[in-house]
């Protein structure tokens, strides 16, 4: 687990977003999304983008496509917009750090702390992310349910939910 938090420390302090990140997320997302997308830090970007093209990865990996609710195209677009809910406030590279370790030393006392916005679009960015995408009505329920539940640990046996949360995991 440390060595992934120092590899998510570097990529998120040297994340740069490129030409062909841009064309990327232009080809996926729609012109409203694209106004959402591009509120989110760049190391944030990076990480949706990512996140994405893990999700393209494991999707071609599946054998029983049919077995699938969810279209390629909208789970790319599920991945490039997961954590819109931290629009509603930006949390910085040291902030997050900070956060990170102040969960694993007392995740209860943290947790206390929601008041504070930066702690809860941290505990909460998912819900918030549900709640900004729902306001736009043009997502069905499934669509909106991976976004909402993307840190849920207590949902098993849903393979869509676990190709998008194994694939955050890794970025």
């Amino acid at each position: 687990m440390g060595l992934y938090r120092v590899k998510q420390f570097i990529w998120a302090t040297f994340s740069k977003v490129t030409k062909d990140d841009i064309e990327y997320v232009n080809c996926i997302l729609d012109t409203e999304e694209q106004k959402l997308f591009f509120m989110l830090s760049v190391s944030e970007q990076k990480h949706c983008i990512r996140v994405a093209h893990d999700v393209e990865k494991f999707l071609e990996d599946i054998k029983d496509k049919s077995a699938l609710s969810i279209s390629k195209e909208d789970f790319k677009k599920i991945a490039l917009l997961h954590d819109i809910g931290k629009i509603e406030k930006r949390i910085n590279i040291i902030d997050k750090s900070l956060l990170v370790i102040m969960n694993k030393i007392s995740p209860s006392n943290l947790r206390r702390l929601t008041k504070v916005k930066k702690v809860d679009v941290y505990f909460n960015h998912a819900e918030k992310g549900y709640e900004i995408l729902k306001e736009l009505k043009r997502y069905d329920d499934r669509f909106l349910y991976l976004v909402r539940n993307h840190h849920n640990n207590g949902i098993i046996n849903d393979e869509e939910l676990d190709i998008l949360k194994h694939a955050d995991g890794l970025n």
